[in-house]
């Protein structure tokens, strides 16, 4: 099962796997032809173009169509412009309106990034015209803080939404409208069972494969991770690992886990004991 799963892994099958048996961003037949702003961190316009969208541009290229969009852009002493894109044959015509935004990933630009959605999005999707109808705007993820290499919690793509959300309410007529993906949504839960189903399938195409008995849910999050698995209720069995935003000596108290340990290598051990796995020798 490991070995196959291996061969999976480097045909690409289970990146295709994942793809199709997730449901974040799959509204691409929605959006194919539509104009589509990707904000994040990374390649965001990478990132799209693999889901099928045809014309997208990230922030860092939309930005340079509009002259003085960016105030503080000359006081800016970094360059933000990472996000390559080798995959994307479609090049954004300024005379065009965005129809969707996507923010992909954790934005770099903050204040940029919040003051040109709140132009995109009051304006029906063209900066710098009388108002119009808003865009479709989708966000990957909801986490408010995330743990990283610094020892205190950093904000994530849910504090990049809540900013952007009372800025644009205190400055619109109409409060924003919007779709958030990610943990602790239940779709996302059983995007991933659908994925791993697929996956099982593919590796082991001799077994007939039905329901899964259970799904391990490990992660360091109680307000994702536990309290996705939590709603998403069985086969998901949460393990709530000590290495990130908790830290403490006992269960969460409000989002409780049904399983707390030091950290990911304590998690395998148990599940292999649980499920009564030999550990492999390499």
């Amino acid at each position: 099962m490991l070995k196959n799963t291996r061969t999976a892994m480097r045909s690409g099958t289970l990146q295709r796997v994942c793809k199709n048996g997730g449901r974040l961003f799959h509204s691409s037949a929605r959006f194919e032809s539509a104009n589509v702003l990707a904000i994040g961190k990374g390649e965001p316009c990478t990132v799209m173009s693999s889901y099928g969208y045809r014309n997208v541009v990230s922030m860092e290229e939309y930005v340079e169509h509009f002259k003085d969009i960016d105030p503080l852009a000359k006081y800016k002493k970094w360059s933000t412009n990472n996000d390559i894109r080798k995959n994307t044959k479609n090049v954004y015509s300024s005379n065009k309106a965005i129809d969707a935004v996507f923010v992909v990933s954790d934005p770099v630009d903050w204040g940029r990034d919040i003051q040109v959605l709140c132009d995109v999005l009051r304006s029906g999707g063209y900066p710098g015209r009388s108002a119009g109808n808003q865009p479709y705007l989708y966000f990957a993820a909801d986490d408010l803080e995330y743990q990283a290499a610094f020892p205190v919690e950093r904000l994530g793509m849910g504090a990049f939404r809540i900013a952007l959300e009372s800025i644009y309410n205190g400055i619109s007529k109409t409060p924003l409208v919007y779709t958030s993906f990610g943990k602790p949504s239940v779709p996302v839960f059983r995007g991933s069972e659908i994925a791993l189903l697929k996956l099982a399938e593919i590796v082991k195409p001799d077994v007939k494969h039905g329901n899964f008995a259970r799904l391990y849910m490990i992660g360091d999050n109680p307000y994702t991770d536990i309290l996705g698995a939590k709603q998403a209720g069985a086969p998901w069995f949460s393990i709530l690992t000590r290495t990130g935003c908790f830290k403490g000596e006992d269960n969460h108290d409000q989002y409780k886990a049904d399983l707390v340990v030091d950290d990911v290598l304590e998690a395998v051990q148990y599940i292999m004991k649980e499920h009564k796995i030999e550990l492999l020798q390499h």
